[in-house]
């Protein structure tokens, strides 16, 4: 019976807000509830398909997780690999086959800013588990690094972005490591990382750079049968590591052939670098724009309050500019557990003077004061509508918002979550009473997740620029950690320059 043990480390790492994630931010899951995310839709649901399919004995481990966040805490690694490597050691010594991982591939901590590569150094250490397959999936907006691509034999990221893929993706990685499995061949992974770093905004892969280095990645799969998978990675910019940045990789049984292949995807991706950094619009001006009584819902996307980046879902600018021109049938999610827990008391129907947002982020002017009418509380607890959710990547299809409440101010209807939750289900909105498609502007705090939900929905959508920690222009964050020189943050041909005295 082929024993394959199954863990998990999930975070994507914002590491220039003010808050430190600990302990309590992450969701852990052990032993038989490891086993019982089959059928969620998650990154594991992925790999446990395959191994029910192989008929495999799965060990499983552990697996820490949390939404997007602030550097974590060392701690948190410390706790997740001191319940890790005693299981590992029992497997290894009773008969493993091999490792499985799911892995974001993006967290950063105070002490070590490739915490994954660390991992699976600490993995490797362990005698026995030296020469152990290893595969695992991880996110298109990882920070992957060489440390990474050395140690293990196959990791592969989602294609993508919304990630609706990330089951897949799982089926795909584990698919490969059957392949291994039986046929007793190893391949590796060949790394190329590349000087540049792009926002979120610009890593959609159904927009130009993304879409056309996909596309190319997939022609090559297809005309070398020796790349048995071509990873496409748009990087996170908010991760202040060495590494961070767009990045691609090969699993590969010739090494030749995967270089050259990583030779034509550094091109493009160098040759196409500025479709990376989209315009922003300013909220004032859309909404002068929109015609009143004009059908909705338009979406005003705000990636510099990006919760699938790590921003605090909580930033008041674009409510304050509904404000400013007296929106009817607008909607805004807060993350805002004050107000959600002052709301708790107050009787349906009741109205109250309360500050909203603007306490996440320094950058934000702070709270808004409003009149408001309580219309409904809940436990803020919703099932995805959509199975293939960026949400469901991580998460599964159970989602807690934590205690919800619903106000109205004039003609803004104002969601409050306890818990910051990304907008990328309609359920969201739904499970709280409120039918998205009957609003007229809509605050999305995304940056690309939300569209497989929001698009279908939209008369129209505008990316729109505000104050928040996640910023579209990487060159107003303060490195610390990151290579230089890298667009766009440098000049061009200083950039070439030191790419050429480098040889990448």
């Amino acid at each position: 019976m082929t024993r394959v043990l199954l863990a998990g480390l999930f975070h994507e790492t914002h590491c220039f807000t003010d808050d430190v994630t600990g302990m309590d931010g992450f969701t852990i899951r052990r032993g038989d509830a490891i086993i019982a995310r089959r059928g969620d839709g998650s990154q594991l649901d992925g790999f446990l398909s395959v191994a029910e399919r192989e008929g495999w004995t799965v060990i499983p481990a552990v697996d820490y997780g949390a939404f997007p966040s602030g550097i974590v805490d060392h701690a948190v690694f410390e706790a997740f690999w001191s319940e890790l490597g005693p299981i590992l050691r029992a497997a290894v010594a009773s008969g493993l086959d091999a490792i499985f991982l799911g892995l974001h591939g993006a967290m950063v901590t105070t002490g070590q800013d490739d915490p994954e590569g660390e991992l699976l150094r600490q993995i490797r250490a362990i005698p026995g588990a030296e020469a152990l397959p290893l595969f695992g999936v991880f996110d298109l907006h990882a920070t992957l690094t060489p440390a990474m691509c050395a140690l293990a034999d196959g990791l592969v990221c989602y294609r993508e972005n919304p990630h609706t893929d990330a089951f897949d993706a799982a089926v795909r990685a584990a698919d490969l490591l059957a392949g291994c499995l039986r046929r007793s061949v190893r391949p590796r992974m060949r790394f190329r990382g590349t000087p540049i770093i792009l926002p979120p905004t610009g890593t959609g892969t159904a927009d130009r750079p993304m879409r056309d280095l996909e596309a190319l990645a997939r022609v090559i799969e297809a005309e070398t049968p020796s790349i048995l998978a071509m990873n496409v990675v748009g990087g996170f910019c908010f991760a202040d590591a060495h590494d961070a940045g767009m990045s691609f990789a090969a699993i590969t049984e010739d090494d030749a052939a995967a270089e050259a292949a990583l030779d034509r995807l550094a091109s493009l991706a160098w040759s196409l670098r500025h479709h990376g950094l989209p315009a922003e619009d300013d909220p004032d001006d859309v909404l002068r724009r929109i015609p009143p009584g004009a059908q909705g819902p338009v979406l005003l996307v705000e990636p510099a309050d990006n919760i699938g980046g790590g921003s605090p879902g909580d930033c008041t600018d674009v409510l304050r500019a509904m404000l400013r021109h007296d929106v009817q049938g607008g909607g805004v999610i807060l993350a805002d557990a004050p107000a959600a827990a002052a709301l708790q008391e107050i009787p349906i129907g009741g109205t109250v003077r309360l500050a909203f947002g603007g306490r996440g982020s320094r950058l934000d002017p702070g709270p808004v004061e409003l009149d408001v009418t309580l219309l409904s509380r809940s436990d803020g607890r919703f099932m995805l509508e959509d199975r293939h959710s960026h949400l469901a990547a991580s998460q599964g299809v159970h989602i807690d918002m934590g205690p919800c409440a619903v106000v109205r101010h004039r003609g803004i209807t104002i969601l409050l979550t306890t818990r910051k939750t990304p907008p990328w289900d309609l359920g969201q909105w739904r499970s709280q009473g409120i039918e998205p498609t009957a609003l007229a502007v809509i605050n999305i705090k995304a940056a690309v997740a939300h569209r497989r939900a929001y698009d279908p929905i939209a008369a129209a959508s505008y990316t729109v620029r505000t104050r928040g920690p996640c910023t579209s222009d990487p060159r107003a964050l303060p490195y610390a950690r990151l290579r230089r020189p890298i667009f766009p943050l440098d000049d061009a041909d200083r950039v070439r320059a030191a790419t050429t005295a480098s040889g990448e």
